[in-house]
C-alpha cells in the first residue's frame, strides 16, 4: 500500500531513506563535475582528438545500457562515422576504433577481457569504473579509466557514464555539449527534487504519485526522450518494483490493444467509471519529450490529438543547453521519482531494504 503522506513529511521520508539513497542520487551533478576533472587530467582531449573509423558502445549489465541508448540517440542518424551499441568488443576492433564502456562491477570478467582485447589491437579505450579490481586491471596501461570520485552506492552512476561519454564524443568532435552546463542543471533539479518541497512543488513527488497504482506507459516522443524513458523504466522496475512499458509513439501506435487501452484511459470520456473496476488495466500513460522545435512541436500535437489526457513530461522552457542537458535533467527525475515511490510504497528502507544495482 502507498503511503503518500509519507512524501510530505521530511522527518519520516528521512527516516525511512535509511541508506541515503536520495542524497546519493541528488550528487548526480557532483558526479559529472568530479568525471570532467578527471577527464581532463587523464588527456582524454588529446588522446581522442582524431576521428575514429568506428565507435563502439559496449552495454554491460546495468546503467550502461541506458547510457549507451542516449548517447546513440544525440549522435543521431546523421554521425560521421559508423556507431556500434554491443554487450561485447566485436572481433573486428583495431587500431581505427574508439571504445566506450561503463560498468558498476569492478568484476565484470567480460568486460575485463574486452578491454583488454581492444587495447592489445591497438584501439582507444575510454572505461568508467572503480579502480580496483580485474576491469581496472585491465585497463592498466592500455586504457583511460575514469574512476568514481564521489561516492555513492552502485546503480547511481548514470550521470558519472553519461558525462565521462560525452566528454569524449566532444574530443572526438562528434557531439558538442557543454557539460558544465548538464552539472549545473542537475544541481537545480535536485534542489527543486529536495525532499523538503511538498509533491505539489516538487517534480519528482509529483511524477511518483502520478504512475502510483499504475501501469505507466513511457512513450517518447522523439529519440533522446525514448532513450531516458527506457532509464525511467529501469529504476521504477529496480526502486519501486514498477513494471513499465517503453516505446517511441510511432512504435507505440502499433500496439494495438494497449494504445487502445491509452486512448479510453486518456480521454476522459466516462467520468463515472469506477477505477476500481479497472484496477487490472490502469495505465498511465506519459509523453516524454526532450528536443525543441517545430519537427517536436508537431510530434507533440499529433500525440495529444490522439492522447488529450495524457502527461507530457518535458523540461521547463526556461531549461537551456540542448538535447543533452534536458535528457539528463529527466533522468535524475525518474531516479528521484522511482526513490520516493520505492519509499513510500515500502519496497526501500527499513532494515535490510537495500536498492540493488540498476
Amino acid at each position: 500500500m502507498l503511503d503518500d503522506s509519507l512524501l510530505d513529511d521530511r522527518s519520516r521520508l528521512l527516516d525511512a531513506d535509511t541508506g541515503g539513497l536520495l542524497h546519493a542520487a541528488a550528487r548526480a551533478g557532483a558526479q559529472v563535475r568530479a568525471t570532467a576533472e578527471a577527464a581532463e587530467e587523464l588527456g582524454v582531449r588529446r588522446v581522442l582528438q582524431d576521428r575514429p573509423r568506428a565507435l563502439v558502445l559496449v552495454t554491460r549489465p546495468g546503467v550502461g545500457h541506458s547510457v549507451a541508448k542516449l548517447v546513440n540517440s544525440l549522435l543521431g542518424p546523421h554521425c560521421p562515422v559508423p556507431v556500434v551499441v554491443a554487450d561485447d568488443v566485436p572481433g573486428w576492433v583495431g587500431a581505427l576504433d574508439v571504445v566506450l564502456a561503463h560498468t558498476e562491477d569492478p568484476g565484470d570478467v567480460v568486460l575485463a577481457e574486452a578491454v583488454d582485447r581492444a587495447a592489445r589491437r591497438g584501439a582507444r579505450v575510454l572505461l568508467t569504473a572503480e579502480a580496483e579490481g580485474p576491469v581496472a586491471a585491465s585497463a592498466a596501461q592500455h586504457a583511460l579509466l575514469i574512476p568514481p570520485r564521489v561516492p555513492v552506492p552502485q546503480g547511481f552512476g548514470f550521470a558519472r557514464g553519461f558525462a565521462a561519454w560525452v566528454l569524449a564524443l566532444n574530443a572526438l568532435h562528434l557531439l558538442d555539449v557543454d557539460v558544465q552546463a548538464i552539472a549545473d542543471e542537475l544541481d537545480r533539479e535536485a534542489e527543486r527534487d529536495h525532499p523538503v518541497h511538498e509533491s505539489f512543488v516538487n517534480p519528482a513527488k509529483s511524477l511518483a504519485l502520478r504512475v502510483a497504482d499504475r501501469t505507466p506507459l513511457l512513450w517518447g516522443l522523439d529519440g533522446p526522450a525514448t532513450a531516458v524513458a527506457a532509464h525511467g523504466a529501469g529504476v521504477l522496475a529496480c526502486y519501486a518494483g514498477l513494471v513499465s512499458d517503453v516505446s517511441g509513439y510511432p512504435q507505440a501506435l502499433t500496439k494495438s490493444v494497449l494504445h487502445r487501452r491509452a486512448v479510453h484511459g486518456t480521454s476522459g470520456s466516462d467520468i463515472f467509471a469506477d477505477p476500481d473496476d479497472e484496477q487490472d488495466g490502469l495505465v498511465r500513460v506519459l509523453l516524454l519529450a526532450v528536443r525543441r522545435g517545430r519537427q517536436a512541436e508537431f510530434a507533440r500535437r499529433s500525440a495529444m490529438e490522439t492522447l488529450p489526457g495524457a502527461d507530457v513530461l518535458e523540461p521547463a522552457e526556461e531549461v537551456t543547453g540542448g538535447d543533452a542537458v534536458c535528457a539528463a535533467l529527466l533522468a535524475l527525475r525518474f531516479e528521484l521519482a522511482a526513490l520516493y515511490l520505492g519509499l513510500a510504497a515500502g519496497t526501500l528502507g527499513g532494515p535490510g531494504q537495500y536498492a540493488p544495482a540498476v
